[in-house]
């Protein structure tokens, strides 16, 4: 017995480990680390070394503690700022996105498998929700930076259409079991939806709240705080499940309302849940790839990847013109959203669930969206960066890398202590003078620790220590990090103006021709009409020879100052087919709709006749 213990725990250390160290070759190689994770589990199970682990009841036990764990962490990293910027496209992709999607493949599935059409759509749903948690980590890693609308939306839908899906096939394997009848689905569906969000949300509302007094009002060990809002974290998602709520959307909301309240030893709190949340994906990756059986995979594989096609090419696509065409999103906007719809966990996580209900296609299916994901995450989660910069998507950073330290200080104040190395580009390095309220604690130059009042200025890698207010981080970047790429010409212009300045003045100093209906404008006005008010730094606007550029906006994304260039520093975006937005689809219908004038027909016999060759060689002077 104890034996057996042993070695079992030494497997699951092991396959741990080596997931951890093969996660090297997602920063070494761009792989995507769901498709790492996964492979591990692969190659150790019955079909690799032979581990036999056929419990889909434990795996989806598993998994489900830790998708919740990953969606609480989720949430608490999600500003209230990117909820308000991205919230109702969010919500679309998270709805109506997830049954546009499903229906859609539901369709494609029943042609190429033969399914009945519950079955066909059940397995749509399944691979309907987005996993963004690698696609992030790949942006990061590939450096590459979006625009604040497009980054948000994503983030929040990956968060939020989890729970829908799983609602959604819940519901429908209840139907293909036959336990359920079609009408009875029809005319519950909506009122169970109603019932899981509302519970889910308030739920999550409370415990979120709990959490924070939880916090804030008790005296634990430091290190207690962590497992203690786990643990809550974890009865959130149980209670809401007791109440016929959502426990997922229940945690997703408990970490939004924590995340962004003010909240003691905020700083242990993030990187403790950073760590859960990464040993949280190892554990369900793992599982789940020790739960397939790849040789049975080729019987399904020529008709999964063309779902697999069939759901990157058209089904998502689809759905993402519809859900945000309301929102005034670009063709190339909406064409990068459509393509970072990787699929991943979860989906093969809801794919266990025909299984444990001995659906007739259960393992059908099953097996199909093992191969759609790992399908997915080969074509999507390799070209991400590719698609990103063909698309003209990436934005420059508004700073470069800070070497920073927070520490939080113990009590009930709302300071901390951060440590700078300071970089050589840095302002104070090139002797900008250091403002009262940023005046460092402690000053380390050499191995020798200097005191505060006589060390003179600042060189690079001095290690600086100032005790501060989170509010003020920002403004100490500036100072001790790297001169911020705002000034770089090549990126926001020659020189800045403000945006009160009037567009003709700015058209009569570079001779560019004006519209008669743009002379009264001012160049903040121009740009806000051409961006449609989604207003970023980076962003310009092409005028004649010149691009007018956002340098700075203010937190209410009004523009506080453009810059101008002379000549294009990148090349225009690619010009996709697909994805018309509001303004072209009226452009084609009034086009459609408007009277053809017919053309007056010219007699044969009043057309001139083609100049002779000798005619159009020679010069104009011997022409008749």
């Amino acid at each position: 017995m104890i034996e057996t213990m042993n070695i079992a725990i030494l497997i699951g250390a092991a396959l741990v480990v080596a997931a951890g160290f093969t996660s090297l070759l997602s920063f070494r190689f761009g792989a995507p680390l769901l498709l790492v994770f996964l492979g591990v589990g692969l190659l150790a199970g019955q079909d690799g070394l032979g581990l036999r682990f056929n419990d889909s009841a434990g795996a989806y036990f598993i998994g489900s503690v830790a998708l919740a764990m990953i969606l609480f962490e989720a949430g608490y990293v999600t500003r209230f700022a990117s909820l308000r910027l991205a919230a109702l496209p969010a919500l679309a992709l998270s709805t109506v996105g997830v049954v546009a999607t499903a229906l859609l493949v539901g369709l494609a599935a029943q042609l190429i498998f033969h399914l009945s059409w519950t079955e066909g759509v059940l397995l749509g749903i399944i691979v309907a929700p987005t996993d963004a948690a690698a696609v992030f980590l790949l942006l990061r890693v590939g450096g590459i930076t979006l625009r604040d609308r497009v980054r948000s939306t994503l983030e929040v839908e990956s968060g939020s259409n989890d729970p829908m899906a799983i609602f959604l096939t819940l519901s429908l394997i209840g139907v293909a079991a036959g336990t359920v009848s079609g009408a009875e689905f029809a005319t519950t569906l909506v009122g169970q939806l109603i019932l899981q969000a509302g519970v889910g949300t308030v739920v999550g509302l409370a415990g979120g709240y709990l959490i924070i007094q939880a916090v804030n009002r008790t005296h634990f060990e430091t290190a207690l705080y962590p497992i203690v809002v786990l643990a809550l974290a974890l009865a959130i998602y149980a209670v809401a499940g007791l109440a016929w709520g959502s426990g997922f959307l229940a945690v997703y909301v408990a970490g939004l309302i924590a995340g962004n309240a003010r909240i003691r030893h905020n700083v242990i709190l993030t990187r403790f849940q950073e760590g859960t949340t990464w040993l949280a994906q190892i554990a369900m990756f793992l599982t789940l790839g020790l739960l397939a059986t790849p040789s049975e995979f080729p019987a399904v594989a020529l008709g999964a990847l063309l779902l697999a096609g069939f759901l990157i090419v058209v089904a998502r696509p689809v759905a993402v013109w519809i859900c945000l065409l309301p929102f005034r999103f670009s063709r190339q906007e909406m064409a990068f959203v459509s393509w970072v719809g990787l699929r991943g966990a979860v989906s093969i996580l809801l794919a266990t669930l025909p299984v444990i209900d001995g659906l007739t296609n259960g393992r059908l299916i099953f097996n199909i969206a093992f191969v759609v994901v790992l399908a997915s995450l080969l074509v999507q989660g390799w070209t991400i960066g590719p698609v990103a910069r063909w698309l003209g998507l990436i934005v420059p950073s508004r700073r470069g890398p800070v070497d920073r330290i927070e520490l939080e200080l113990p009590g009930r104040g709302n300071h901390e202590i951060v440590a700078y190395v300071v970089d050589p580009e840095s302002p104070v390095a090139k002797g900008q003078r250091i403002p009262r309220w940023a005046r460092p604690s402690l000053v380390i130059r050499d191995g020798r620790t200097l005191r505060p009042h006589r060390f003179g200025r600042p060189e690079p890698g001095d290690q600086i220590y100032v005790i501060t207010t989170p509010e003020y981080i920002g403004l100490l970047d500036r100072l001790f990090g790297p001169q911020s790429i705002a000034n770089d010409p090549q990126l926001y212009g020659e020189f800045a103006l403000v945006p009160e300045t009037k567009l003709a003045d700015v058209a009569r100093s570079y001779e560019v021709h004006l519209p008669p209906g743009d002379q009264q404008l001012t160049i903040g006005e121009y740009l806000r009409r051409e961006l449609a008010g989604n207003i970023e730094p980076g962003d310009r606007v092409a005028i004649g020879a010149i691009d007018l550029i956002v340098r700075r906006v203010d937190a209410t994304h009004e523009i506080e100052e453009v810059g101008i260039a002379m000549e294009q520093s990148r090349a225009a975006p690619p010009r996709i087919p697909f994805f018309q937005t509001p303004s072209e689809i009226a452009a084609l219908v009034r086009a459609w709709r408007a009277p053809v004038t017919p053309q007056p027909r010219v007699p044969p016999s009043t057309v001139a006749p083609d100049p002779a060759p000798e005619e159009e060689d020679a010069p104009p002077e011997a022409r008749p």
